[in-house]
């Protein structure tokens, strides 16, 4: 199994916010929301994502939880800020919720403006794919003439619906198309940026990312996942290195401790089980480490997880 297909694990939207916008300029937005994982696709007109300008048809990717700013073609200073729990303000603080709301799923300075954009939001990293996200660019953009179009149109179509039942289509949508992206990104000859394991094209490299990927628990070194894909010890980490970004044993700790940030938030699972399920005998040893990369114990992690957001 490639390293990309792992992505299929994630994202898993959980009655994401997610709504249709339609602006007229002069509009411009500073979003500060602390959100995982944000996808833009322009519908009509023009907009710019943090000065990157977007046509229609193209599809951004922005991943949190730094804040980005969303503005018309001609980049104009923001005056409205959306911030955590998708709170919609002027600068000052006047709460435009009720003002620019257009229906359950529908936003924006205008009724039909000529600018109109999808938006979907992952709150946390967990929903996102974890990992996954964390591996992306700050900033991910597909042009319209390699995104799907059809996926594009079918959450336009499920955003305009009243039915009770559309969240659940629009949860559903979002993952796809975001994986979607994400695979069209991967494969864009032209795309330039870092190395990342979702980038890697080393078969050696990626049936070692695939031995990590199939036992996060198991006692590796990198003595024995060389072992395992027949090869030197020194020609894994050097090629590791060059094709993930970081050494084996760095980037499994990251792979354990996300999907042990996943498991935290299962219903009945204590820290101790989690530990164990990702290869930590120690309960002491795993919450040094998940602290070490997370800047929370387990017991802070899992209780400070957020309420659902809804569109409404």
């Amino acid at each position: 199994m490639d390293p990309l297909t792992y992505f299929l694990d994630g994202p898993r939207a959980v009655g994401a916010f997610a709504l249709a916008m339609h602006m007229n300029a002069p509009w411009a937005i500073r979003v500060d929301d602390n959100a995982a994982l944000t996808v833009v696709a322009v519908t009509r007109g023009h907009a710019r994502v943090d000065d990157v300008l977007l046509t229609a048809g193209d599809v951004a990717l922005i991943r949190g939880p730094d804040a980005y700013i969303v503005t018309d073609e001609a980049a104009s200073a923001p005056s409205i800020e959306i911030g955590p729990g998708q709170s919609c303000t002027t600068l000052d603080g006047r709460d435009l919720r009720d003002e620019l709301r257009h229906g359950i799923r529908r936003w924006g300075n205008a009724a039909e403006g000529e600018t109109s954009l999808l938006v979907g939001t992952y709150e946390r990293p967990d929903e996102a794919g974890g990992l996954v996200a964390r591996a992306l660019p700050r900033l991910t953009i597909v042009p319209h003439n390699r995104s799907d179009g059809t996926l594009i149109g079918l959450l336009e179509r499920e955003l305009a619906t009243d039915d009770p039942a559309a969240q659940v289509v629009v949860d559903r949508l979002l993952d796809v198309l975001v994986i979607s992206t994400i695979r069209s990104w991967v494969e864009d000859p032209s795309r330039a940026g870092e190395a990342t394991w979702l980038t890697c094209s080393d078969p050696l490299v990626a049936r070692a990312l695939e031995s990590l990927h199939a036992e996060p628990a198991a006692p590796w070194t990198v003595e024995s996942l060389a072992r395992h894909v027949n090869t030197s010890r020194a020609s894994l980490a050097a090629r590791f290195r060059t094709s993930v970004g970081e050494p084996p044993m760095a980037y499994l700790t990251r792979w354990r401790l996300t999907i042990a940030g996943d498991l935290l938030h299962s219903p009945g699972t204590t820290v101790s089980e989690v530990a164990r399920s990702v290869g930590y005998n120690n309960a002491y040893a795993f919450s040094t480490a998940f602290k070490r990369q997370v800047g929370t114990t387990p017991s802070e992690f899992r209780l400070r997880r957020p309420a659902l957001s809804t569109a409404s």
